[in-house]
C-alpha cells in the first residue's frame, strides 16, 4: 500500500473541470490546519478566479485533527480542488514536493496553509515572471519569483530568529533573497523538478534555482497574523535543523555543473 493517496477532484452539478491544464496550480501544504482550509480556499479562488485558469492542491502531511474531513467537504463546493493526503508525516519539503508532482499546471505557487501568505498577490508575482526573465536574460522557465513579508506578524523572537538564520543564510550561500523562509513563491514545475530532493529541502528554493543556472527575484508580500491553529515550528526546531542543512547545500552549490551547449543534433 502507498504511503500517498491522491484524491479524485469532486465535480459539482454547476460547474465541469477543463480537460486543459491550468496555467498555474497553488499548491498548499498543511497538517492539522483545519480551520485555516475553507478560508484560504475561499481567498485563493478570489485572487485568482479574475486572472487566469488555475487548480488548488492541498497536500495533508499526515493530519489526525479534522483536515481530512475539511477537505473532503470543501472538494464538493470547489471543483479545482485536489487533495493529496500522506498516510503518515514526511515533513514540509516531501509535502511540497508531493503537491507540484500532482500539478497539472506548468507553474505552481505555493503558500503556507496557516492563512498568514496571502493569496492576493500571487496575480503580481504571475506579472513579474516574463518581464524578470527578459531582464535576467534567461528561459522564464528558470526564474523563481520569492515572496519577501513586509512588515511581519509574527512575534519578536521570531522575528528576531528569522532576521540572524535569512543573514547567515546570505552570507553562507549568496543566494542574494531576503526572506528565503517565506512559503509564498512562484516557480515552474519542470525546474522545480529537477531540484536535488532532500528534506527541508523547501527552506533552499531560491538557492536551489541559482544553483541550476536561473535567476531568482524577491517581491515585497503581504503578511498576516496567525488567526487560527497553532504554529508547528518554534526557535530551536528550526535552528538545529537549519545549520547542518546550510552545509549540505553548500555541499551541493560546490558541485553543480551548469554546461552551455554550443551544439545539439536534432532528432
Amino acid at each position: 500500500m502507498t504511503d500517498i493517496t491522491i484524491e479524485n477532484t469532486a465535480v459539482s452539478a454547476t460547474a465541469e473541470v477543463s480537460t486543459v491544464p491550468p496555467s498555474v496550480a497553488v499548491v498548499v501544504p498543511v497538517k492539522n490546519e483545519a480551520e485555516n482550509v475553507v478560508p484560504l480556499i475561499e481567498e485563493i479562488h478570489a485572487a485568482l478566479e479574475p486572472v487566469c485558469s488555475f487548480e488548488v492542491i492541498y497536500v495533508d502531511d499526515g493530519s489526525d485533527d479534522a483536515t481530512p474531513r475539511v477537505l473532503a467537504e470543501a472538494k464538493v463546493r470547489f471543483p479545482r480542488l485536489r487533495v493529496v493526503r500522506h498516510a503518515k508525516s514526511c515533513g514540509q519539503s516531501q509535502a511540497v514536493h508531493s503537491g507540484v508532482r500532482a500539478a497539472r499546471a506548468p507553474w505552481v505557487a505555493t503558500l503556507d496553509g496557516d492563512g498568514q501568505n496571502d493569496p492576493a498577490d500571487i496575480p503580481a508575482m504571475l506579472a513579474r515572471r516574463d518581464a524578470e526573465a527578459e531582464a535576467a536574460g534567461v528561459d522564464p522557465v528558470m526564474v523563481m519569483i520569492a515572496g519577501h513579508r513586509q512588515k511581519r506578524q509574527d512575534t519578536s523572537l521570531r522575528r528576531w530568529s528569522s532576521k540572524v538564520a535569512n543573514g547567515v543564510r546570505a552570507w553562507m550561500l549568496r543566494d542574494s533573497t531576503p526572506d528565503s523562509g517565506c512559503g509564498l513563491k512562484l516557480f515552474s514545475r519542470e525546474a522545480f523538478l529537477r531540484f536535488p530532493r532532500f528534506d527541508h529541502m523547501h527552506r533552499f528554493l531560491p538557492a536551489l534555482m541559482l544553483r541550476d543556472g536561473g535567476a531568482v527575484v524577491s517581491v515585497r508580500v503581504n503578511h498576516r497574523p496567525r488567526e487560527r491553529g497553532v504554529s508547528k515550528y518554534g526557535l530551536w526546531n528550526r535552528l538545529w535543523v537549519g545549520i547542518v542543512d546550510l552545509f549540505g547545500m553548500m555541499w551541493l552549490q560546490r558541485r553543480a555543473r551548469n554546461p552551455v551547449i554550443e551544439h545539439q543534433d536534432t532528432p
